[in-house]
């Protein structure tokens, strides 16, 4: 007669198809390794490095650009308040009576160190700063700011 053979019991077998398909199911799942994961936080890391780089610079060009634009205003000011003096009644008598009519202040976020002056003055625009020099009027032409 032949050896029986040694049968498993149905709850052990049972268990070890389940063990099985549990392996099965976590292999067969989708998602991202953490190479994959590193290497794309490396990419942003660069990324923002770079915007940020570029902001900077944008900022800085900004500033002086304001700046120019600023002095830009200050020399349309000047012309036209000569203008203006040249066609009044009492016409342009000196620089310094110019000086007096012209408005300096050219905003909120422009200020001078420590006023404008006659001769010119430090003009700041955030951490942009300019030393201006105003060329007198006479009665022939308009004084400038440069």
């Amino acid at each position: 007669m032949s050896k029986p053979t040694a049968k498993r019991s149905k709850p052990k077998v049972r268990m070890e198809k389940m063990i099985e398909r549990k392996k099965t199911d976590l292999r067969s799942q989708s998602g991202f390794t953490l190479l994959e994961m590193m290497s794309v936080l490396v990419i942003l890391g660069v990324m923002f490095s770079v915007i940020i780089h570029k902001f900077s610079i944008l900022s800085e060009t900004g500033y002086q650009k304001a700046i120019e634009s600023g002095i830009q205003e200050l020399n349309i000011r000047e012309t036209l308040t000569w203008y203006d003096l040249k066609i009044s009644l009492d016409g342009w008598k000196n620089d310094p009576d110019l000086f007096k009519s012209l408005d300096t202040n050219l905003g909120a976020r422009y200020h001078w160190n420590p006023v404008a002056g006659e001769v010119g003055g430090s003009l700041h625009f955030g951490p942009k700063t300019i030393a201006l020099v105003r060329n007198h009027s006479t009665n022939k032409s308009a004084g400038s700011w440069q």
